[in-house]
């Protein structure tokens, strides 16, 4: 198949290069002209992803229009708060799936509702899950979850048998909704998980804040419409785990230098890369607020990206809440 990947991070530069490994035609196209006339000379993303090399097989190019019109799918590899303004630069592409993690700041949307907005006459989808892009990029043994809104089952299969591989192991999920919410849900609990390794607390901590963060992802999501067991998967709880121990993931990262006491605005002022997690706590706080859904852990971490409240404060106040009994799955969204 002829795939395009739009953005050159880390992990649009990885998904390039697993897809190249399938054997397939493969074109990357970076946001900017200059790093796509790098990439073409180095093959090196040295930037995101250094020591890893491009094979051949990669085309690198800052001609979007001219390479999407050819592409049986396009993958966008950029924050989820580019996806609008990059959509807008796609002329007709018929499959196009989002790789992004996060709700749109001003419409609280989702990545695909995004791409259906911005395309109406494409089929679009989230291929999500937990993987880190240099173990992508290395053939680690990795699983992801794909879900679409219009494909045919069997267009369906085809796409998933093309992008899995021997290192890449695709699952196919009818839940669009839960899918992504557990991708964008995860990266604000993998920031609360960096607070706690920033105070220097413990697996007891950790642990605890873990399985409430599950039973709270479960009572949003089921809230919004997403189905319960969609975040005992890959998008929910493997996402959950992988990035809120990942010593490579960038939202555990910066809740980690939060809690040191770092002000989170010098944080955000100073990074080369998105933390997803930040704006879209914001845009959660203020969904789930609007439709009255308790979310106690994602409010205090509004609370401490917004307003300036200390981490131990935040922890202070979830320890303080009254007593309940312990709720999961269905029975979770109504505690």
């Amino acid at each position: 198949m002829k795939f395009v990947v739009v953005g050159a991070g880390a992990w649009g530069t990885a998904f390039a290069l697993h897809l190249a490994r399938g054997g397939h035609a493969v074109a990357l196209v970076p946001r900017r002209e200059e790093q796509a006339r790098l990439l073409a000379v180095t093959r090196e993303n040295v930037d995101y992803l250094p020591g890893v090399a491009l094979p051949p097989a990669v085309v690198v190019t800052a001609d979007l229009a001219r390479v999407s019109g050819a592409a049986d799918v396009v993958l966008l590899a950029c924050p989820a708060q580019a996806l609008r303004e990059t959509c807008a630069r796609l002329p007709a592409a018929r499959i196009v799936l989002s790789l992004a993690k996060g709700l749109e700041v001003a419409t609280h949307l989702r990545p695909s509702q995004v791409l259906a907005a911005v395309l109406p006459g494409a089929v679009v989808g989230a291929l999500t899950g937990p993987t880190q892009a240099l173990g992508v990029a290395q053939g680690d043994p990795s699983a992801m979850v794909l879900a679409t809104a219009g494909l045919g089952a069997g267009e369906l299969q085809d796409l998933q048998a093309a992008m899995s591989g021997p290192s890449l192991r695709i699952y196919t999920s009818d839940d669009l909704a839960g899918v992504e919410f557990g991708g964008c849900l995860k990266n604000i609990y993998a920031i609360a998980a960096g607070c706690c390794d920033g105070l220097k607390l413990g697996d007891n901590t950790k642990a605890g804040l873990l399985t409430r963060a599950l039973a709270e992802m479960v009572r949003v999501g089921l809230a919004l419409g997403a189905r319960a067991e969609t975040f005992y998967g890959l998008s929910g709880f493997g996402d959950l785990v992988a990035t809120c121990y990942g010593g490579w993931s960038r939202n555990r990262e910066f809740g980690q230098r939060i809690g040191e006491g770092l002000p989170v605005a010098e944080l955000i002022a100073n990074r080369r890369t998105v933390v997803e997690g930040y704006k879209t706590t914001l845009a959660f706080a203020e969904l789930c607020a609007g439709r009255q859904i308790d979310a106690p852990i994602l409010h205090e971490m509004q609370a401490i990206l917004a307003q300036g409240k200390k981490p131990a404060a935040a922890l202070a106040s979830l320890m303080t809440r009254e007593l309940k009994a312990e709720a999961v799955g269905a029975k979770a969204v109504a505690l």
